[in-house]
């Protein structure tokens, strides 16, 4: 069954278009498409929206190493570097400061009908993208290859079994979750 999903590419983009549509629907019903919870976490008020990305880590993470350990998932992780992370996270925060959409948020937002996810973040996406596009042949040469550590995985970096990562790391997450919770944010 998976053989004859990974060979036919209809089926992934209709998958994709469908998870994508429920993963959208999930962030408006969690509040992550308002602006007020938006900026309630960037002024560390209202943690919404580290409660749904890291809910969704945790998922994820169990989930594709499950997959991985019985053979149905193979990782394929990208090169990242410091310089990579560092220029990123700044685009990113400034145009989550900005806007108060992160790229999901935005799509997710534009869906409920908020112009203002529609006419200025899909642009500000699209104007970042052809900038970075722009830019990348003199940024691949220079800040993006500043720490490079390749395509390890964390825990191919400590050198330990994944499932001797996985879950203390998802274990102190759902703490954190936790004491997040129980501290009234």
């Amino acid at each position: 069954m998976l053989t004859t999903l990974h060979q036919n590419r209809r089926s992934q983009l209709a998958i994709g278009l469908l998870l994508g549509a429920a993963f959208g629907f999930l962030l408006h019903k969690g509040g992550a498409t308002e602006y007020d919870v938006i900026l309630g976490q960037l002024l560390l008020q209202d943690f919404t929206v580290v409660k749904i990305m890291f809910s969704a880590v945790i998922t994820g993470m169990i989930g594709v190493h499950a997959l991985r350990s019985v053979g149905l998932a193979q990782l394929h992780p990208k090169p990242g570097s410091w310089g990579a992370s560092a220029l990123g996270g700044l685009v990113f925060g400034v145009g989550f400061a900005v806007l108060g959409y992160c790229p999901g948020t935005v799509a997710a937002a534009v869906g409920r009908g908020a112009l203002d996810a529609l006419f200025a973040g899909v642009p500000g996406i699209l104007l970042g993208a052809g900038i970075y596009a722009a830019l990348f042949p003199s940024l691949k040469r220079t800040v993006l290859s500043w720490g490079d550590f390749g395509e390890a995985t964390l825990p191919e970096l400590l050198r330990l079994h994944p499932w001797a990562v996985v879950p203390p790391f998802a274990g102190g997450l759902a703490l954190f979750l936790y004491a997040l919770e129980r501290g009234g944010f």
